[in-house]
């Protein structure tokens, strides 16, 4: 089915003053070549200013430049999500495994955000999971809330406990790993091997319930890397099972998937936080039972 379309905006700043508008748009969005965005424009597709742009116009800065996307089949995805908590200034929202939390990728329509928006629209993500993760988000509704909250998850002052099903049985009831996480030539972020870039990553696991060929573990980074919890278990030696992407020794597998791919149990379970209005401590939980419902309505099963 069709989404929407939509339009892309973006002011011309100075860097980019006196290029055409092909150049700038084959430079700056490089998933599409020269000879696409030709024809973009040349179908009228792409406005300066509110007007059909010409590929060899000359850019200012302060020019707004439109992109009116047409409509496209976005990949599947469940729409459904649970409000779980409501103020004037915070939401708590459970996203469902599958569902990405911001539009990207080809996901639009097919986002969280763009789904609570259509109940909320004043809403804005202040942190993401990954799309094959399940649990809470917190939504701000006001400037304030927004600024304080990004404030906390940069100081990591935000309390994050999630649960994680990995392979194997660990030898110890709880641990802390502290493998740094940097980007390989590849793109992915990786435990970073001695020598390359990378960003101090702390996480604390303890041992849930043990099966015969898995274990349930509690998970609380302290840091907030990339990927932090999927890379740190794999590389002590416990990847997530069904873990699309990374191997022991927190690397990428062989054949790895994209980095959104799904198909293992990672679940968000709870957030502690002090509330951007009252300063008093909150604590927002996602409880595994949860009904997901286009609705945005809580429930459980």
């Amino acid at each position: 089915m069709l989404n929407g379309g939509f339009d892309y905006r973006e002011t011309i700043g100075q860097e980019s003053a006196g290029r055409s508008v092909l150049e700038h748009l084959a430079r700056r969005y490089r998933h599409s070549s020269p000879e696409e965005w030709r024809e973009r424009i040349l179908g009228g597709r792409v406005l300066l200013d509110g007007e059909p742009a010409a590929a060899d116009g000359r850019l200012r800065a302060g020019h707004l430049l439109v992109w009116r996307r047409p409509p496209w089949v976005e990949p599947e995805a469940p729409l459904g999500w649970a409000l779980v908590h409501r103020d004037s200034e915070m939401l708590g929202v459970v996203k469902p495994p599958g569902l990405p939390t911001l539009p990207g990728g080809g996901f639009f329509e097919h986002s969280l955000l763009f789904q609570v928006r259509k109940r909320f629209p004043d809403a804005a993500p202040v942190h993401r999971l990954d799309r094959g993760a399940s649990g809470v988000v917190l939504f701000a509704r006001t400037a304030l809330a927004r600024a304080r909250m990004a404030e906390a998850f940069r100081e990591g002052s935000i309390e994050k406990e999630y649960l994680a099903r990995v392979q194997g049985n660990p030898t110890w009831e709880e641990t802390e790993i502290a493998a740094p996480i940097g980007r390989a030539p590849s793109r992915l972020f990786v435990a970073a091997p001695e020598g390359m870039p990378a960003r101090a990553a702390r996480t604390h696991v303890r041992v849930l319930r043990r099966d015969v060929k898995q274990t349930l573990l509690v998970v609380r980074p302290f840091t907030g890397r990339p990927h932090q919890i999927r890379i740190h278990l794999a590389f002590a030696g416990h990847p997530l099972v069904g873990e699309p992407v990374y191997g022991f020794g927190g690397l990428p597998l062989p054949r790895a998937a994209r980095p959104g791919a799904g198909g293992y149990f990672l679940h968000a379970l709870r957030l502690r936080f002090e509330h951007p209005q009252s300063g008093k401590v909150a604590e927002i939980a996602s409880p595994l039972g949860t009904l997901f419902t286009e609705q945005g309505c809580p429930g459980s099963a």
